[in-house]
């Protein structure tokens, strides 16, 4: 069995992963557990809360949609996902693969599936940071001799 800290780090890659990515990478590592669903994907609506500059008073800032799933592996391992948006194929893998890590094949997966995620996402923020770097303006004070 893996940490709370582990489980909540793959389970936020998983939700976060583009659903062709991940379903790429899923083909490609040829996992087909026998598994029974315990909820079969579902969409519906989440409220989004937010805080004013992360403090004081929580308001509702909207809806989103998350579809979510819960499978049985056929030793009695539970894998539970939710992902944004409406991809009843991507909740389910990655409801599969949150069991399977909790496992044996866990080694195997890392390096097939969560690995590859992980370095797309980096590449993802840091391009993105690269652009907002590109936008940014130095404001500077100049001190005069008077003072």
């Amino acid at each position: 069995m893996t940490g709370n800290s582990e489980r909540k780090t793959w389970m936020g890659l998983l939700a976060r992963a583009p659903a062709d990515d991940l379903d790429r990478l899923w083909r490609a590592a040829a996992l087909a557990p026998d598994h029974v669903r315990l909820r079969a994907p579902e969409v519906g609506a989440v409220m989004v809360r937010g805080r004013a500059g992360a403090v004081g008073a929580a308001f509702n800032l909207g809806e989103m949609v998350v579809t979510r799933c819960a499978v049985r592996l056929a030793d009695g391992r539970v894998g539970h996902g939710h992902v944004q948006g409406r991809g009843k194929d991507h909740a389910e893998q990655a409801a599969l693969i949150d069991a399977l890590m909790q496992g044996a094949e866990a080694a195997q997966l890392r390096a097939v599936v969560l690995d590859p995620l992980a370095r797309a996402e980096d590449a993802r923020r840091a391009d993105r940071a690269g652009r907002a770097a590109a936008t940014r303006v130095d404001f500077f004070t100049l001190v005069r001799g008077e003072d």
